[in-house]
């Protein structure tokens, strides 16, 4: 198979999409399929080691946001070109903006099917943006849900996810298909590099956060329920590691809570094997998030033994069984505070559910690359039967 890989975000960007479009590259080339990336053109040296070709087109930072690029393929004449000389089975788009009309254009001219993947909760960003939810809700219906009802086959990351895009007015059947993960072996090496690098003590418990600095992620509800913690005498150190929009806010409150000297804000760790580390020398993994639609960040606490706690009801959540491999709690810092305190209380139990979530969360990108080729097959021979 030629297949076509379409994303606003890539390397070396390193959010949830832009992992994951790396991902799939990365895989079905293994596979000894052909497969490109369609992207915005990034700083990004030296690229002959990837297994896979890169078709990018010009883009500039958003200001304010200069990790991430803002795509113009319509004025890139070398892009449109190299595109056009390009032949695909199929096109895959993971994104309903920039790189998705550009996916549509591409699979209507050329005959091909085109799957679209819902990533994001868009009415949320929309609404961060904006201020409106009126703005966000009109937003939602012309640029999501209509750029879905463009696609031949929709996926959505989990059953929740799915739900979400029903409700922004999609009615059509989604495929689930979740995200994999490179399982490997976290040394203690790492561990305790990770250790020294961010000042961890090793005897006092840590709670670890990774992902944006941005209130949506339920940042608040951590700090507040590590407030209370300290509050009713347990020691705690709690690791924030990432960058975002709302960073220095959440300094600010970190400091208004009097958590200052219990909290170490990393920033954003580009280092893989220090991040591995990082997920091992924590006692717990907490991400509320109910904005994401996958948590890659849980799974990846998982293959490093350590046990997630999150919102029931949550995407995130959907691989968790409460206090077998993880734990749950209710969208509130109160709950989330005895959540946390009760666990804190029995380390043992603590091991127990890591080890258990190494077992039963993680899903290797060889395993799910193996059915996302099966399910593009699929398609492109029902495609065709349907064009004959």
């Amino acid at each position: 198979m030629k297949i076509g890989e379409f994303s606003d975000s890539f390397l070396p960007v390193v959010d949830g999409v832009g992992r994951v479009v790396y991902s799939y590259c990365e895989s079905i080339a293994k596979t000894g399929n052909e497969v490109s990336a369609i992207v915005p053109l990034t700083r990004m040296g030296y690229r002959g080691n990837y297994p896979f070709e890169i078709i990018d087109y010009y883009s500039r930072a958003l200001p304010g946001l200069e990790q991430y690029r803002m795509g113009m393929p319509l004025i890139d004449e070398h892009f449109r070109q190299h595109l056009d000389m390009t032949e695909f089975d199929i096109v895959h788009a993971h994104t309903p903006f920039i790189a998705g009309p550009e996916a549509i254009h591409y699979a209507k001219k050329h005959h091909i099917p085109l799957v679209g993947t819902f990533h994001s909760k868009y009415y949320d960003d929309f609404v961060q943006i904006s201020g409106s939810r009126i703005i966000a809700g009109i937003s939602t219906d012309v640029l999501v849900a209509e750029f879905f009802n463009k696609c031949d086959e929709v996926w959505a990351l989990s059953q929740r996810s799915a739900e979400t895009l029903r409700s922004y007015g999609y009615n059509r059947d989604i495929f689930i298909m979740p995200n994999g993960m490179d399982i490997h072996t976290i040394t203690e090496s790492q561990k305790e590099r990770a250790i020294q690098e961010f000042g961890i003590h090793p005897d006092v418990p840590v709670l670890l956060y990774v992902g944006q600095m941005n209130w949506k992620k339920n940042i608040a509800l951590i700090l507040e329920a590590c407030a209370s913690l300290k509050q009713s005498g347990q020691r705690i150190q709690l690791v924030l590691a990432g960058q975002g929009h709302h960073e220095e806010e959440i300094k600010e409150k970190t400091e208004a809570l009097g958590l200052t000297d219990d909290t170490v804000f990393t920033g954003h760790v580009k280092d893989s094997e220090l991040l591995y580390g990082l997920y091992a020398a924590a006692d717990l993994f907490v991400f509320p998030s109910t904005y994401d639609t996958f948590s890659m960040v849980v799974r990846e606490a998982a293959n490093a033994e350590t046990a997630s706690v999150c919102v029931q009801g949550s995407s995130a959540a959907e691989c968790i069984e409460d206090g077998v491999n993880g734990l749950l709690c209710h969208e509130t810092s109160k709950d989330l505070f005895e959540v946390l305190s009760h666990a804190l209380e029995d380390k043992s139990h603590i091991k127990e559910m890591g080890l258990c979530a190494r077992k039963t969360i993680p899903i290797s990108w060889d395993t799910i690359t193996q059915r996302v080729l099966e399910r593009y097959q699929y398609l492109i021979d029902h495609y065709q039967e349907t064009e004959a």
